[in-house]
């Protein structure tokens, strides 16, 4: 509803006797101008007590840098980084939709939530149900800004008869553009376009990383390091025990719930670098003497069977004990194979 200003016609104005020099002085008491007074001479006083005060904010205000906007980089095609997180896991979900698409309005109504112009589409009957037994994302590259390109392999199961089968792995190139918001953060994703089936991505055969730990060997039962590590697992993985009275002080580390493993058995354990002189074992350490381990593990899965597995470990000793101080993002890897031997991980 609009409104509408009222016109009016102005009442007409009385011309006064008295000359108008701004200053009503006729209706205004003696009292009343004494007030009037005072108030002016306080408000320039006010003012005279303020002006440097004000002076002093400008100047400061004045003297602050200003930020320049520098020239931004133009977009490049780079790998999959931390910031290619969200539009991979779009990606994964967008085409698991697009296998489902056409089976039902509802499926069609899912998948043009990532795809708006597919409400227009009309979609073929499949005849028969498909569904995406899973869908990763493998290959991601920035195309240009806040615009990806995603190759997703999916595990496509059922056929157009009906019949179900064992499926086949499938590729589909996927392009997604984030929509930025007022400070340029990604408030959402959105698909340019329908899913293009491609080639499996091809990649040369590496070999396996070189770490930097001695050779595996089996643990030593009387070696204070194992027994913590032996007791910090049980109670990770299986619930024997508290995982607190392992950890090092400030250190965190949640058992992992609920227990997957009825018993934890250590296998082999190797040294970071050279490891201790040969039957220091055995020894009680100084305090802040650190120790790192990649042990194997064998875990007893409630099921039957076992389950191997290894961990990075970092190691701290305090009052004549071993304590865990982390559990490594990931084993160190030897100076030959990358710079960097530092990978801290849960609990660093």
């Amino acid at each position: 509803m609009k409104w509408r200003r009222k016109e009016e016609q102005a009442p007409p104005v009385e011309e006064s006797a008295q000359p108008d020099t701004g200053w009503a002085t006729t209706s205004m008491s003696t009292g009343a101008m004494a007030n009037w007074t005072a108030v002016v001479r306080w408000s320039a006083w006010g003012l005279l007590l303020t002006g440097p005060l004000l002076g002093g904010w400008a100047l400061a205000s004045a003297a602050a840098p200003v930020a320049v906007p520098t020239r931004a980089e133009a977009p490049r095609v780079q790998s999959a980084s931390s910031d290619a997180v969200a539009p991979a896991g779009i990606a994964e979900v967008y085409v698991a939709a697009y296998v489902k698409a056409g089976d039902s309005d509802a499926d069609a109504e899912e998948f043009a939530a990532f795809y708006p112009a597919a409400r227009s589409m009309t979609w073929p009957s499949q005849g028969g149900a498909e569904r995406a037994e899973s869908a990763s994302a493998v290959q991601v590259r920035q195309v240009s800004a806040r615009y990806w390109s995603v190759t997703v392999a999916v595990w496509i199961a059922g056929s157009s008869k009906g019949k179900g089968d064992a499926g086949q792995l499938h590729y589909f190139q996927v392009a997604v553009r984030s929509t930025a918001g007022a400070k340029g953060t990604a408030t959402g994703w959105v698909a340019a376009a329908l899913p293009a089936e491609v080639a499996a991505p091809t990649a040369e055969v590496a070999k396996p990383p070189e770490l930097s730990y001695g050779s595996r060997h089996a643990p030593l039962a009387s070696d204070p390091a194992v027994q913590t590590v032996q007791g910090f697992l049980a109670a990770y993985l299986t619930g024997q025990g508290d995982v607190e009275r392992y950890l090092s002080p400030g250190i965190t580390l949640h058992p992992v719930r609920p227990a997957p493993y009825t018993a934890v058995t250590l296998t082999q354990i190797a040294d970071h670098g050279q490891g201790p002189a040969e039957g220091a074992e055995a020894q009680t350490p100084p305090d802040g003497v650190q120790r790192r381990l990649l042990v194997d593990v064998a875990g007893e899965r409630h099921g039957g069977g076992e389950r191997a597995m290894t961990y990075a470990i970092e190691l701290r000793s305090r009052g004549g004990r071993w304590e865990i101080a982390a559990l490594e993002a990931a084993p160190a890897l030897a100076a030959s194979d990358d710079s960097s031997h530092s990978q801290k991980g849960q609990g660093s």
